[in-house]
């Protein structure tokens, strides 16, 4: 009991000079949960341990900080996943980072016509853009693929039928699946074929007057190989067409650069699913794309206008820095400047020979330090729902493996933070997606924790 009435009370611990000065840093609010905090773990300690805390008012600090501390956060990538859907897809380009800011910080033109000088529309900032490099009548932009996915079931085919290849019936990251969320939007799911081999007729046998379209799903995160069969987009646009249906071709990932010149299979294209005959076509904004998150809608004039009329549409709607991010993103394309600024398209067209140097160059500062660094061939993965089983070869930095754990969860808990893996029960590191500004701050977190 003696220890307990020893432990000063909240007003006490607020009128010391120390933590009177954390009041001006973090707010009155903040400072008080803190004390709060602090008192009962010291109270915890005692029960547990029997003795005082230490420092009680350097708990306080501690605890005032990290609430006062934003929970999301940069990390240095060392992974080697490009994608990496933990760790926030795509790195935006400079200039969709600039674009952001520039609508960001003021007013801007999201909804007024500059030219009538009344009110204008959202959707039009990149809708020619996207049209234009997808080969499209007109496009629309939701915060999503799977929000595309749902508006474009919930405007075109609520208490309808669907007809769709059980291959396609996949389940994307955290859980959603193509059934669930077709339930969500209305639409009236009609599985067709089996899991490796549907045909035309599948699709043909299945139309009647309660259908409103034909799906296609890419099966983005996985694939099937072997004793497989999968009518082609043209086949379907063509049977849809004759039936006075609709042909929506969910792509996923989708991407506006062919995937083949790097070294990878071949991802579908948007624009030949446009030429193909699709009438809609959906993709992410960032994954192959590179840029914010987003869901891309691309396809006909008349379904696009239905969709936009779509109550849904309002609620799925972007904001103005993601559409500034986005066209600025596309620009890039537009200008035939993808792979020289989008990092996703830079970390992807890395050489090898250039990856060795810098996992080289890595190794030799930190022997310098004494860290027995060492150097390996290994390979990269694309991630985030695209190319999936594809690796690029690239090279490793190697590092002892005694406390691998340890050192990795040091790694994390560096400002900035360093994710890493681990193979073979060494930490690995691979300069393919660490930012060319992140090096330096990468091997002082390397060298500061082991």
């Amino acid at each position: 009991m003696k220890l307990f009435r020893s432990l000063p009370s909240v007003d006490a611990l607020l009128a010391d000079e120390a933590v009177a000065a954390l009041v001006e840093c973090y707010g009155r609010e903040v400072v008080v949960g803190a004390c709060r905090e602090a008192l009962e773990e010291a109270r915890e300690q005692i029960r547990r341990e029997g003795t005082l805390p230490d420092d009680l008012v350097n708990r306080v600090r501690k605890i005032a900080a990290h609430k006062s501390s934003p929970t999301l956060v940069r990390v240095i990538n060392g992974t080697g996943v490009v994608i990496h859907t933990n760790l926030g897809r795509a790195p935006l380009s400079d200039a969709a980072l600039q674009a952001m800011a520039e609508v960001g910080s003021g007013y801007s033109n999201l909804e007024f016509d500059m030219e009538s000088g009344r009110r204008g529309s959202r959707y039009s900032h990149v809708a020619a853009l996207l049209a234009e490099l997808s080969g499209a009548e007109a496009a629309l932009v939701v915060n999503n693929n799977a929000a595309a996915l749902v508006l474009a079931l919930g405007a075109l085919a609520a208490g309808r039928e669907v007809v769709i290849s059980r291959a396609h019936l996949v389940e994307i990251g955290g859980g959603f699946r193509i059934p669930d969320i077709m339930r969500q939007s209305g639409a009236i799911l009609r599985e067709v074929g089996t899991t490796n081999r549907t045909y035309l007729r599948d699709y043909t046998e299945a139309a009647g007057e309660q259908t409103a379209l034909f799906l296609r799903v890419h099966t983005s995160n996985f694939r099937i190989e072997g004793f497989v069969h999968q009518p082609t987009l043209r086949e379907l646009a063509d049977a849809a067409r004759e039936r006075g249906l609709l042909l929506v071709d969910d792509l996923g990932s989708g991407s506006l650069l062919d995937t083949s010149r790097f070294g990878l299979a071949r991802e579908p294209l948007v624009r030949e699913s446009v030429a193909e005959g699709a009438d809609l076509v959906l993709f992410s904004g960032d994954k192959l794309l590179g840029g914010p998150q987003a869901g891309c809608i691309v396809g006909r004039a008349d379904v696009i206008a239905r969709l936009r009329q779509h109550p849904l549409a309002r609620a799925l709607r972007v904001d103005k820095t993601t559409l500034a991010a986005l066209d600025a993103t596309l620009r890039a394309y537009q200008r035939g400047k993808a792979v020289e600024e989008i990092p996703i398209w830079r970390m992807i067209a890395r050489q090898e020979h250039d990856l060795e140097a810098t996992a080289r160059r890595w190794a030799k500062r930190l022997r310098e330090q004494g860290v027995a660094a060492e150097v390996r061939q290994g390979r990269s993965t694309v991630g985030g729902g695209s190319l999936p089983g594809e690796t690029l070869p690239t090279w490793l930095l190697a590092l002892p493996g005694e406390h691998a754990g340890g050192w990795a969860a040091a790694l994390r808990a560096h400002q900035p933070a360093v994710i890493v893996r681990i193979e073979d029960g060494r930490i690995v590191v691979d300069p393919r997606t660490v930012l060319p500004e992140q090096e330096e701050t990468l091997l002082h977190a390397l060298e500061e924790t082991r």
